[in-house]
């Protein structure tokens, strides 16, 4: 069963363009280096320039569980912290096929 996940972010005014920059670097990782990621997108608001929401699927459960091991997604804090205003809101789904 395929995995999606959304995570919304808040970022600090005024870092956008450094946080879209640091996040294509990221996508372009995890798109090169992970096979089991089906879509891994960042999307802004309409309405709120520092708000952004992650939109991601999986092929499957352990593709999801392979990509929190991997050395790019646990140096997140390091990669994303100084844009972030606050903590993730994660909500993990399981797709209907």
């Amino acid at each position: 069963m395929r995995i999606g996940v959304l995570a919304n972010l808040r970022i600090k005014p005024g870092v956008n363009a450094e946080f879209e920059a640091a996040f294509r670097r990221f996508q372009q990782t995890v798109r090169s280096s992970e096979p089991g990621a089906v879509y891994f997108g960042l999307h802004r608001s309409r309405t709120d320039a520092c708000a952004y929401t992650v939109v991601e699927q999986y092929r499957d459960g352990a593709a999801f569980e392979s990509h929190q091991q991997t050395p790019h997604y646990l140096a997140i804090p390091v990669t994303f912290g100084a844009f972030m205003a606050g903590p993730p809101q994660i909500e993990v789904l399981d797709a209907v096929e």
